[in-house]
């Protein structure tokens, strides 16, 4: 994976970051999550599968305690028919009805008809249900007890049997289909099939009386209002035609075409008065129209030149004179060119193109006068117009004042005879349709005793109940891994620790030691660091640090490998190195560099050894080690005075590069002296080792001294433990682990790091 070096010049180190210093792209983001959810699951693939299978046998367990139930199924085909007694005749009805949102709603009517509480108690009673409890019973449900309210013991038994008649009653009406089908669900077969052909059969006898009712009460009703509606027509009548007679009107339109009133809207008797002004109006308003196009017209001529009217320039007369005009003028100019103007024949041509003119200007204006005339001639004829109106006005105003009240009669005849015709029509066709009429609703299929129970269904519980625990596992799982401060990924050490990710050693296999893989310059670990090596040079300001202490949160984690591995890659680039190890509790350098430990750091601090006498030469020339010596009683004390200060500078000016092993951070103060003491510190966190936030308080207690934090190193990385499928940088080929202490005499021994 490529590295972003990103330099801050105001800082003491660098930031060694995997992103650019723009941040990572919404793709990166995506597919850092997408690793990031993976490997969770991964990682707790087993935890998963057990609470899948858990779950699984519980629904199993559930599904095997629940009681069979079968479901008889009775289907009836619905057929809309008009009953719109007193609407529009039966053909408009029909093709009403025929329409699909009238349709619609009319099979959802019977649907809701089918679920109601009136058919349900309709059914009960035919089945004789509330006689005794067998059929609570049968439905696997207690009798209900005597009720302490007001509700009687029957009541209270008539509203168990209706609920579960409407829990287990289903109507199902398919799509684009008027078949319709009604399931009960019971845990006796027979049951279930004797309650759907029940509800069935009610339902057509429902319907059927519900028709044959609604006919009757329709004959009776429009026989009454027919009654009334005659003598009223009757006397609207008479009334009219005094009223006429009385205030002498007279209908000239003969009946056959009436005016409107702009008022009521109702039709009126049209006088020779009232023709007269609609005719002599409607020539008025003619007239105002050519008045007003003939005025605009004339205006238009007004404001411009006359030789600009269209009639001007489109008049053949004009465009002829104009055509001789233009001839004229041209000759003229030829014969400039011989003859002066005041020449005859040059003055004559003159006079004939001014008499030209003048012709092309009388023409015009005569056109313009003729524009005017026009005007004034439609002016004259609205004028009279107008007046003649205006006559007629007055007569027609009293003559309409007389008209209101035969309006008002009129209106109520007109009322009258309609709904009278109306009534009458309708009478006729409910007489001729009453008793006649065929059920809408008929059986299709009747409900047999269904065979096989259609729950509980064991395939479809077990898949739910799978489903349901993989949701549950992956929730549980998601939130587990949300409060789980471990170190698992190189994207963990910056958000989780703070600290720059530096690089990550391999985990190797249980037959590969750390000397091996070290041994081998082209294996995995040794390329880590190798890469570690370099990221240290880069991620201090002026290079590496000339003094660097390793420290981890507890033992086992890889630090004194590590401290080892850095000393020898900076020696093998020909820096002169010296590796301390600085841990006076449990060291482990002398075994890793197969040298001897009767002297070394304890004994500089004490003051009983000098630096000649604990250096130990290793196998590469440029690099010394200083062991641990003995153990003192107490190294916190040791590590306090002023002596380790004064050993490092004075290492520092001998060699170039000063590495110290130092001991775990937490429940020690060795590290915090040591880290004080060198110029930079690396942390080294154990991948997937490192839980309960012991990593973070180790780092906060080394920020909170002041100790520069130069970055982290991730151990014992494993990308395909994890669910990554890769290594983090490098085609890994080996893994490793760590065991306990092992004698380093045998060939295939445990790296010692483990009681680092």
């Amino acid at each position: 994976m490529n590295k972003q070096i990103a330099l801050h010049p105001d800082e003491d180190t660098f930031d060694l970051s995997e992103e650019y210093v723009s941040g990572p792209s919404t793709s990166e983001e995506l597919a850092r999550t997408l690793r990031a959810l993976w490997s969770t699951f991964y990682r707790n693939r087993l935890l998963i599968a057990a609470i899948v299978a858990g779950t699984m046998l519980a629904g199993l367990g559930v599904t095997m305690l629940m009681t069979p139930k079968y479901k008889a199924t009775a289907s009836i085909q619905i057929d809309q028919q008009s009953t719109n007694v007193l609407g529009d005749n039966s053909q408009q009805a029909l093709q009403q009805a025929d329409s699909w949102q009238d349709a619609d709603r009319f099979l959802q009517t019977q649907v809701d008809v089918l679920q109601s509480r009136a058919l349900a108690l309709s059914v009960m009673q035919d089945l004789n249900l509330g006689a005794s409890d067998d059929f609570v019973r049968q439905m696997g449900e207690k009798p209900a007890d005597k009720p302490e309210g007001a509700l009687s013991l029957a009541d209270t038994k008539q509203e168990q049997i209706f609920k579960l008649l409407s829990d287990e009653l289903k109507v199902d009406l398919p799509r684009n289909s008027r078949v319709v089908d009604i399931s009960f669900t019971s845990p006796d077969p027979r049951l279930a099939a004797r309650i759907a052909n029940a509800f069935a059969a009610d339902f057509m006898m429902f319907s059927m009386k519900r028709k044959f009712g609604s006919s009757a009460y329709a004959r009776n009703f429009l026989e009454g209002q027919l009654n009334d509606t005659r003598t009223k027509l009757e006397a609207s009548e008479r009334a009219l035609l005094d009223y006429a007679r009385g205030a002498n009107l007279l209908d000239v339109s003969g009946g056959i075409a009436a005016g409107t009133d702009s008022s009521t809207g109702s039709a009126t008797p049209r006088s020779l008065t009232t023709s007269n002004l609609v005719e002599l109006n409607d020539a008025y308003a003619q007239a105002q129209a050519l008045r007003v196009q003939a005025q605009q017209h004339w205006q238009q001529a007004q404001a411009s030149s006359p030789m600009q009217l269209q009639e001007v320039l489109t008049n053949p007369a004009i465009m002829q004179l104009s055509q001789l005009k233009a001839q004229a003028q041209a000759a003229y100019q030829q014969d400039l060119q011989r003859h002066k103007p005041d020449y005859p024949q040059m003055q004559q041509a003159a006079a004939h193109i001014a008499e030209l003119d003048r012709q092309i200007n009388s023409m015009a204006n005569s056109i313009r006068s003729s524009i005017k005339g026009q005007y004034l001639t439609a002016l004259k004829q609205e004028q009279a117009l107008g007046g003649q109106v205006n006559g007629l006005k007055s007569s027609t105003q009293n003559e309409q004042g007389r008209s209101v009240e035969y309006n008002i009669l009129k209106r109520a005849v007109d009322t009258n005879r309609t709904m009278y015709d109306s009534l009458l029509q309708r009478y006729a066709e409910v007489s001729a349709q009453a008793g006649v009429a065929a059920n809408n609703i008929s059986q299709v299929d009747t409900a047999e005793a269904p065979a096989k129970p259609v729950s509980p269904r064991p395939l479809i519980n077990l898949v739910l109940a799978g489903l349901l625990g993989l949701v549950g596992a992956a929730g549980f799982v998601l939130l587990r891994d949300k409060f789980d401060d471990s170190i698992r990924t190189p994207e963990d050490v910056p958000t989780k620790l703070g600290l720059t990710f530096l690089n990550a050693t391999p985990l190797l296999e249980e037959s590969i030691t750390p000397q091996e893989a070290l041994g081998d310059p082209r294996s995995a670990l040794s390329e880590a660091y190798a890469a570690l090596r370099a990221s240290i040079e880069l991620g201090h300001k002026g290079g590496a640090p000339r003094t660097l202490s390793v420290t981890s949160t507890r033992q086992s984690e890889g630090k004194s490998t590590t401290a080892f591995a850095i000393a020898r890659n900076f020696a093998r680039i020909g820096k002169t190195v010296v590796l301390i190890d600085g841990d006076l509790r449990k060291p482990s350098l002398h075994r890793l560099a197969d040298a001897h430990n009767n002297k070394g750091f304890s004994s500089l601090l004490a003051g009983i050894a000098s630096l000649e006498e604990t250096l130990q030469r290793t196998d590469i020339p440029t690099l010394s080690l200083i062991a641990a010596g003995p153990l003192p009683p107490n190294p916190a004390e040791l590590l306090s005075g002023p002596r380790l200060a004064e050993l490092i500078a004075q290492l520092a000016q001998r060699f170039d590069i000063v590495v110290i092993d130092a001991p775990p951070v937490l429940g020690l103060a060795d590290t915090v002296l040591i880290g004080s003491a060198t110029e930079a510190t690396l942390f080294v966190v154990e991948a997937n080792g490192s839980h309960h936030g012991h990593a973070k308080a180790a780092v906060r207690r080394l920020t909170a001294n002041g100790i520069t934090m130069i970055g982290a190193l991730l151990s014992k990385y494993d990308a395909r433990k994890i669910g990554y499928g890769y290594g983090y940088g490098y085609n890994y080929t080996y893994s490793y682990s760590y065991g306990d202490d092992a004698d380093t005499t045998k060939p295939k021994r445990k790296w010692p790091w483990n009681r680092a």
